[in-house]
């Protein structure tokens, strides 16, 4: 790999518990999330070149400035005041519009990518203060780990120790859900509460911190009526509670370790849009030695 490569690998999350609040004066949803990043990466190779180019494999995006990615390149080129130009190559493993996370590991990708290319011609703290312009999530994918988010996502309190042993098994039905329309319906159906799991329907190390719920779910499944058949469908192969990520579709369910969690995949539905299994990941967006890293 080239000195002036830099490759950055960019966990997807899961939003083990999400409770939302109404709208407030700003016109966002207060939220109090519980975050995990697991070991589902996207890939970013970021190297200095003559011009601009942004090529993406595994998924069909736009390469134009509206793509997160270019968003935290224009924001940090205004921080420092100069204008490196970029090649760009992402390789897409974080299924879109699904509740996991991506674009915002994607950005956040991008700016740990700068961060190694620029060092300390970035102004102290700005990184951080992007990340939080970018998206609620961007911060949390900077970090990784297991933390509580708070206020609209972006107030991060890490679990030190982070909570473990456990896998989980994650399946994205074939559709995919917008995160405006899924918290508007929220609104329209007068907020109401998902449903709850706790006890030993939670792995030992999350039972602290139970009961999780998913307050978006009622909102997601009145949009997306085959929500529910997939969540129904599941909690009956799987024998165990299936919760939502995020704004969904994504869902998933607790297991004891990798090989359990690889076994329910095996039996999940084959028409899904991914199925992942996965383990908790300490860490956020970082940076890899080889580009076929993972």
């Amino acid at each position: 790999m080239a000195d002036d490569q830099v490759v950055i690998r960019a966990p997807a999350k899961v939003n083990l518990s999400l409770r939302v609040r109404p709208r407030d004066w700003s016109g966002r949803h207060p939220l109090l999330t519980l975050f995990q990043a697991v070991t589902l990466f996207d890939l970013l190779e970021v190297v200095p070149d003559d011009e601009d180019t942004l090529t993406i494999e595994g998924a069909e995006l736009d390469d134009g400035p509206e793509n997160l990615v270019w968003r935290a390149v224009e924001a940090v080129r205004a921080s420092v005041g100069r204008d490196p130009r970029l090649r760009i190559h992402l390789t897409k493993r974080i299924a879109l519009a699904a509740g996991l996370g991506g674009g915002s590991a994607d950005a956040a990708a991008a700016l740990e990518g700068l961060r190694h290319l620029l060092g300390s011609r970035i102004p102290s703290g700005s990184i951080a203060e992007i990340a939080e312009g970018l998206g609620s999530d961007v911060p949390f994918a900077r970090l990784g780990g297991t933390a509580m988010g708070a206020s609209y996502g972006e107030r991060l309190s890490p679990l030190d120790p982070a909570p473990g042993g456990y896998a989980l098994a994650i399946v994205v039905p074939p559709f995919e859900l917008s995160t405006p329309a899924v918290y508007t319906t929220w609104d329209q159906l007068d907020g109401p509460e998902g449903p709850k799991i706790d006890g030993r329907q939670l792995p030992p190390s999350l039972r602290a911190q139970g009961p999780l719920q998913n307050d978006l779910y009622p909102a997601a499944r009145f949009i997306a009526g085959d929500l529910a058949d997939w969540h129904a469908d599941l909690e009956g192969l799987w024998d165990r509670a299936v919760m939502m990520s995020g704004s969904g579709p994504a869902l998933f369910a607790f297991f004891s370790d990798l090989d359990e969690a690889r076994g329910a995949i095996d039996a999940s539905p084959s028409n899904a849009r991914a199925a992942e299994a996965v383990e908790p990941h300490q860490r956020g967006a970082e940076r890899v030695e080889e580009p076929g890293a993972e």
